[in-house]
C-alpha cells in the first residue's frame, strides 16, 4: 500500500455531534448568543477537527511553501521570467520575503520547499530539498507530470504534514512559489470544476490584456490535448498541476489524517485543496480558507467549495501571506473559547 493510498484510509469524517458540546460552550460564555460572529464558528470548527470540546489546544504554527518551475511559462503567460522563482525561493530563505515578514508578526515558522525549482540551488540553507523533477512539462504540449511523479509530489506533502504533526505543530499553512503557477491552477479548477476557462482565468502577475488572451488559449489548448487524462483528481493534477500544487495538496490530505487543521492560502493553494478534498471528501471538514484572492475566478471555487474565507484584503501574492494572516484570528477564536468567562462561573445572570 502506497502513502498516499494509507494516508487517505486514515482520514475519518470530523466528529459532527461534538458540534453541539462546542456551542454549548459557547453558548455559555458571558455575551449574548452569537454576538462574537464568525469567532464562535471558527472555534467550533478548530473543535471539531482536533476531536477535543474541553480545552482545545493550540501550539506551534509552520506554514510549508512549496516552490516549483512551469514548462508552460515558455508561452509567455506571466509577466515575469522564469528565474524568478529560483530568486524568490532564495529571498524567502533570507528572511527577505512578504511571507517571512508575516510569519515572523505571527509568530509562524516558514518552511521553504524545493519541490520542482528549475535550479540547483546550491549553498541555500535552510532550503527542504524534495524535488521530484526541475519543473513540469508545458501542459500545452502533453501532461505537465507522470502519474508517478504526480503522486510522488503529493506523498512529500503528506510527509511534511504528519513530521510537523508528530512535532507537536498545531496549526498548519500552506504556500506556493513558482512563475506561471496560475496557468496550471486554472487549467485545474476548469476541468474539475467544467467553468468557462475565461470565467476562472485572471492576470496573475499583473499580465496585460494580449497575455491574458494568450493565458486563456494556452489553458484551451492544454484542457483540448490532455482531455483523455482527466478522468480523476489525480490524473487531472498530473496532467494539468504543478508540483507544489501537488504538494500542496498531499499538505492537506497529511495535516488532515493527523487531524491538524490546514489554513489554505490564496488561488494556487485552492488548487491544491481542490484536488485533495476530490480525492477524498471529508477532507473538506479539516480546512480553513484563509482569504478571498483577487485573483479572478477564486470567488467561484470558494462557492463551490461552499466556504466563506476568513479575510478579503485583495491579496493575490501567494507564498503562504493569507495563511500567515489568518492564523492569528483562528488562535484568538480558540482562546476565547478556552479562556472566556462563563455565566455560571462569573456569576453573571444569564437572559431570562
Amino acid at each position: 500500500m502506497s502513502l498516499l493510498e494509507k494516508t487517505l484510509g486514515e482520514i475519518r469524517p470530523v466528529e459532527a455531534a461534538l458540534e453541539r458540546a462546542a456551542r454549548a460552550r459557547l453558548e455559555g460564555l458571558t455575551k449574548p448568543p452569537g454576538s462574537l460572529g464568525r469567532l464562535e464558528d471558527i472555534a467550533a470548527r478548530y473543535c471539531l477537527i482536533t476531536g477535543e470540546v474541553q480545552q482545545p489546544v493550540l501550539g506551534r504554527k509552520k506554514i510549508f511553501t512549496f516552490a516549483g518551475d512551469h514548462g508552460v511559462a515558455d508561452e509567455g503567460v506571466s509577466a515575469y521570467p522564469k528565474a524568478v522563482t529560483a530568486q524568490m525561493v532564495r529571498n524567502m530563505l533570507a528572511g527577505g520575503a512578504a511571507i517571512c515578514v508575516l510569519a515572523r508578526h505571527v509568530g509562524a515558522e516558514v518552511c521553504v520547499v524545493d519541490i520542482g525549482v528549475d535550479d540547483p540551488l546550491e549553498n541555500a540553507p535552510g532550503l527542504i530539498r524534495r524535488k521530484i523533477r526541475r519543473g513540469t512539462a508545458n501542459i500545452a504540449k502533453g501532461p505537465a507530470l507522470t502519474r508517478a511523479e504526480a503522486v510522488r509530489a503529493v506523498e512529500v506533502g503528506i510527509e511534511l504534514a504528519q513530521a510537523a504533526a508528530a512535532e507537536g505543530v498545531q496549526l498548519i499553512g500552506t504556500g506556493d512559489m513558482g512563475i506561471a503557477n496560475t496557468t496550471p491552477s486554472a487549467a485545474l479548477f476548469a476541468a474539475l470544476l467544467r467553468c468557462p476557462v475565461e470565467r476562472i482565468t485572471g492576470r496573475g502577475t499583473g499580465i496585460d490584456d494580449a497575455t491574458l488572451a494568450r493565458k486563456v488559449r494556452v489553458i484551451k489548448q492544454a484542457l483540448k490535448i490532455n482531455r483523455a487524462q482527466l478522468s480523476s483528481p489525480l490524473e487531472a493534477l498530473a496532467a494539468l498541476g504543478g508540483l507544489e500544487i501537488a504538494g500542496i495538496g498531499g499538505l492537506i490530505l497529511g495535516a488532515a489524517s493527523r487531524r491538524v487543521p490546514a489554513v489554505v492560502d490564496g488561488f494556487i493553494s485552492s488548487a491544491g485543496a481542490l484536488v485533495a478534498c476530490r480525492m477524498h471528501p471529508p477532507v473538506r471538514d479539516y480546512l480553513f480558507f484563509s482569504h478571498r484572492s483577487q485573483e479572478a475566478g477564486h470567488a467561484a471555487v470558494l462557492r463551490h467549495l461552499e466556504t466563506e474565507p476568513l479575510l478579503d484584503l485583495g491579496l493575490r501574492l501567494g507564498e503562504g501571506t493569507g495563511a500567515a494572516l489568518a492564523m492569528p484570528i483562528i488562535e484568538a477564536a480558540v482562546k476565547i473559547y478556552n479562556q472566556m468567562a462563563t455565566f455560571r462561573s462569573a456569576g453573571v445572570s444569564n437572559k431570562e
